[in-house]
């Protein structure tokens, strides 16, 4: 069985689905790995050091293709709306797909791989169940995130972040807010906590306070019902428009209290709730930076703009897209280990394919199957839709 890593498209990108070390494994099981060229040298992985690890590189994307029986990609057709489609043409019935798809603000892109009559496996819907974790590709990318977007907040903060005590007087630490504690706001936390700042860390779901106060900062508490703010799966879900209000006047203080203040509340398949009005924005001070991790569904800040550095009332506001993609090494290495334990679960010890829709976690991140779509979650947004 082959099983093969084509370059990917998507502008920016940077990230590639197998890194060498990945390879020895799946060569143990009997898999032939096959690389596009180029495929890894944007993530630092030269087709040489593939090569040495027991893959095959392929310089033709269609004949790549055309010998695999599994692709697994960054980011697939959904998730790759305009180049994504040129591979359309090179898939073939039987084939499995495995990658990042973005079903469920793109279904209709779900339904035109289906229509290729692959096997389409979503790796943004692996539930969040503990057997699942180490396939949890959401997870991986929020930890580079989370991180990154601290880096990034320290680059164009005009102050540094830690406190100094020097010949020339002593500095004070920067503040930092972050905004929903999921993996990447604790992440994010741990990490500005780490350069030095005091941090303050908010979630609508209490529950979190203690993995915030793990990380060493102050868990902000808001007189808001909060009884119904966990979702499916650990995530916070979408409240009304009513609490998303009542909630910016009573984090307006806080927010122009800190010097940093990242947001990372994304709903998945929704408009990102926003968070900071252009009010509180002009309510910081000068020189304040805001990194918005939320920017690719709209952003949590009114004024973000995705994938654009702007400036209001003397504020910072960034709205990165891919930060993952600034961190190709460890992002790759990462997502393809995700990749690699999920294999594990559809290829059987005499290297056969085995989609087994018994197993919870393949039956929730299969969206397509011989020609139909078959995850009832798609098929629903698919059927609204028409």
């Amino acid at each position: 069985m082959k099983i093969a890593v084509p370059r990917e498209t998507f502008p920016g990108e940077r990230r590639v689905a197998l890194v060498p070390d990945h390879i020895p494994p799946l060569t143990k099981k009997g898999l032939v790995v096959l690389v596009e060229s180029n495929a890894g040298d944007g993530a630092g992985y030269p087709d040489q050091a593939y090569v040495d690890k027991g893959g095959q590189i392929i310089n033709q994307r269609g004949e790549l293709f055309q010998q695999a029986d599994i692709v697994v990609q960054v980011r697939c057709l959904g998730a790759n709306p305009q180049a994504g489609s040129s591979d359309l043409p090179l898939m073939r019935n039987g084939q499995v797909i495995i990658g990042s798809c973005d079903p469920l603000s793109n279904a209709p892109a779900a339904r035109q791989m289906a229509e290729r009559s692959v096997a389409l496996l979503a790796l943004e819907l692996v539930p969040r169940i503990t057997r699942a974790q180490s396939m949890d590709v959401l997870s991986s990318m929020a930890t580079i995130a989370g991180y990154k977007a601290v880096l990034l907040a320290a680059e164009y903060l005009p102050r540094m972040f830690p406190m100094l005590m020097t010949a020339a007087g002593t500095l004070k630490p920067a503040r930092v807010f972050v905004i929903g504690a999921g993996v990447a706001g604790l992440q994010a936390l741990g990490t500005a906590r780490r350069l030095g700042a005091v941090t303050c860390g908010y979630d609508v779901r209490p529950v979190v306070k203690d993995q915030v106060e793990s990380m060493g900062a102050k868990f902000i508490e808001l007189p808001l019902e909060t009884a119904q703010a966990e979702g499916k799966g650990g995530y916070a879900q979408a409240m009304s428009e009513e609490f998303y209000k009542k909630q910016r006047e009573l984090m307006k203080k806080v927010v122009a209290e800190n010097d940093v203040v990242i947001t990372t509340a994304a709903i998945p398949g929704k408009k990102s709730p926003v968070l900071i009005t252009a009010d509180m924005v002009q309510g910081m001070m000068p020189g304040s930076v805001i990194v918005d991790l939320a920017a690719e569904r709209g952003g949590n800040c009114e004024l973000t703009q995705a994938d654009q550095i702007i400036t209001a009332h003397g504020v910072t506001i960034l709205g990165p897209t891919n930060l993952p993609a600034t961190v190709p090494s460890h992002a790759s290495q990462m997502y393809g280990k995700n990749i690699c334990n999920l294999l594990a679960l559809l290829i059987t010890k005499e290297g056969q394919l085995n989609i087994n829709l018994e197993d919870e976690i393949i039956r929730e991140s299969l969206i397509a199957q011989q020609g139909q779509i078959v995850h009832p979650r798609i098929k629903e947004i698919l059927s609204s839709a028409a």
